[in-house]
């Protein structure tokens, strides 16, 4: 797991869980799942940070809702939450007829969040692999996006970066200035392209504006 990203946006989230934005929205106001990495101010932007086992947990809710109600996982969540502070990715879950089963950590034994009977497993497993497939295909650059220098408010604090990555100009600069050759560099850099060195040279003489 150390390679997948380690934090994803509300949209990002929704993506590759496949559960809507304005769902994740409400299950947070109501505290049922509320993101590891939020800010206090959820007003502000991209205040809803996800991490990767919170992927795994919501893929995991998404997947129970197709097998029980939901006001019972609701219900299930109260006591799952005395045995992990992350049940949807932490603890092996079962289902049974509309119920949602758990394996006691304390005792390994299979009960039933409300009643206790032993039903057919959900694969944890493979969920979390499916979510370090589907979040490494994040990191896949845009290759429309190589050799260009660009701005987000919300990336590197608004510093140029390289098109589709967070790789500051500015770091390049820096070995550039330091004697290092192109080949140099993107051995420091794999993302980049021999083309993205040619962008921060015209960059440094500003010839370059980032957009």
């Amino acid at each position: 797991m150390s390679n997948v990203i380690a934090a994803f946006s509300l949209p990002q989230a929704s993506k590759l869980t496949k559960i809507p934005e304005g769902r994740l929205v409400d299950w947070d106001r109501e505290e049922f799942f509320v993101p590891s990495l939020a800010y206090g101010n959820r007003q502000a932007a991209y205040s809803r940070v996800y991490s990767f086992e919170d992927l795994v947990g919501l893929r995991t809710l998404n997947i129970l809702r197709d097998r029980v109600s939901m006001q019972h996982l609701k219900n299930a969540a109260k006591r799952l939450k005395a045995h992990s502070g992350k049940p949807w990715s932490d603890l092996a879950l079962y289902t049974l007829k509309g119920e949602v089963h758990f394996k006691n950590p304390k005792d390994g034994k299979i009960e039933g969040a409300i009643s206790g009977q032993y039903g057919a497993t959900i694969p944890l497993e493979n969920i979390a692999q499916e979510m370090m497939e589907e979040a490494n295909k994040l990191r896949e650059r845009d290759a429309t996006l190589v050799g260009s220098i660009e701005r987000h408010k919300f990336v590197m604090g608004n510093a140029p970066v390289f098109g589709g990555t967070r790789i500051p100009v500015s770091a390049v600069i820096s070995y550039l200035d330091a004697g290092y050759s192109d080949e140099e560099i993107i051995e420091e850099y794999p993302d980049l392209a021999l083309s993205d060195i040619a962008v921060a040279r015209r960059f440094k003489e500003g010839l370059t504006p980032a957009a």
